[in-house]
């Protein structure tokens, strides 16, 4: 469940930070709760408690290696298990159906960037929506968005690396603020290298902000980046391409990109005329990427969902009675206008 929390020290963060996400609780469909009444407190003491499910209060273990945050309510698990003595053929083979509920999706996720770095791809990206497994970008607003990111990327973490690699694993928020901000709330003690892509001036609602020279903010140590979300500002996208050129390329390092909404630079949504740089990023970095793990969701009368779980196929989905129901499938990804305008309506 994403749910709003109340912090302590509020008062100091930004009205972009009004609200912090919470994974309990979800409904019997998986859907999530957003009502005002199921607000979750975060308390000075050493509990987080749900108003509407305080029975099911847990305790707020000390972090010191960024794995005892709470863990969400236990999932129905029926995604597939990487295994050391099975390759990805075999992977490949066992179905992923779609998720359930975010603890489903997160174990999906993890096995399949799991699968696709151990096929030595470097460059990785996440998209699935956060306001519930059916919604679209914009159902909720984009404080509660990012903030419901920030939780679900806490949670990823938390079953995806190894203790021993909090220290060599370095997350880049969109802005320095929200360093801050995750240092004293959903990644409080933790061991990973918490960074920044931007740092805004007091010129930002211009579109301006400090230049932060990637290179000085990698170390030697550094073996995987996590990028958080980099879609509020345009720029944030062009200075993770910048990251990756200065610090994964010719290297051993990896980077995941995590929710960047990037079907917005993929679809000509900022047109090429008024945003060349972002017009040659969609040319000569997006292909490099490998999509480890997608939901995109269409709306309205014959909607509908594509998805893909590496290495597996991109698939087209509807809901029916209750049941995700593949309507079409290919090796490589569909454009959303293909989908919406071709797939969907001629099934």
């Amino acid at each position: 469940m994403l749910q709003k929390m109340q912090l302590i020290g509020a008062q100091k963060a930004t009205q972009r930070f009004s609200t912090v996400s919470c994974l309990q609780n979800p409904y019997e469909d998986g859907t999530l709760l957003s009502k005002q009444d199921n607000v979750q407190k975060y308390s000075s003491g050493n509990q987080i408690l749900c108003n509407k499910h305080a029975s099911k209060a847990f305790l707020k273990n000390p972090i010191s290696l960024g794995f005892d945050y709470p863990k969400p309510l236990e999932p129905h698990s029926r995604s597939r298990k990487a295994s050391s003595d099975s390759g990805a053929g075999a992977a490949a083979e066992t179905e992923v159906e779609f998720p359930c509920d975010y603890g489903e999706l997160l174990e999906q996720v993890k096995v399949a960037t799991q699968l696709a770095l151990k096929e030595s791809k470097h460059l990785l990206e996440i998209e699935f929506p956060t306001a519930g497994l059916d919604s679209v970008s914009g159902d909720a607003e984009g404080g509660i968005e990012m903030n419901s990111n920030m939780a679900l990327i806490r949670e990823f973490c938390g079953i995806f690396f190894k203790p021993e690699q909090a220290t060599r694993t370095r997350i880049f928020f969109p802005e320095a603020k929200e360093v801050e901000f995750a240092k004293k709330t959903i990644f409080e003690g933790v061991s990973f290298k918490l960074d920044y892509l931007t740092k805004p001036s007091l010129l930002e609602d211009f579109g301006f902000g400090t230049k932060v020279q990637m290179a000085d903010h990698v170390q030697p140590g550094d073996e995987m980046f996590l990028v958080a979300y980099p879609y509020f500002n345009v720029d944030e996208m062009l200075v993770v391409e910048e990251l990756y050129k200065d610090a994964v390329v010719n290297t051993e390092r990896k980077m995941i990109i995590f929710n960047g909404e990037l079907d917005r630079i993929r679809s000509g949504y900022y047109p090429p005329f008024f945003y060349p740089k972002l017009a040659a990023l969609a040319k000569n970095f997006l292909p490099k990427l490998e999509t480890a793990y997608y939901i995109h969701n269409f709306k309205g009368q014959g909607g509908g969902t594509l998805f893909r779980s590496y290495p597996g196929p991109w698939k087209v989905l509807r809901r029916i009675n209750g049941k995700h129901i593949c309507l079409h499938q290919q090796e490589t990804m569909p454009s959303l206008k293909d989908v919406a305008l071709n797939i969907l309506p001629s099934t």
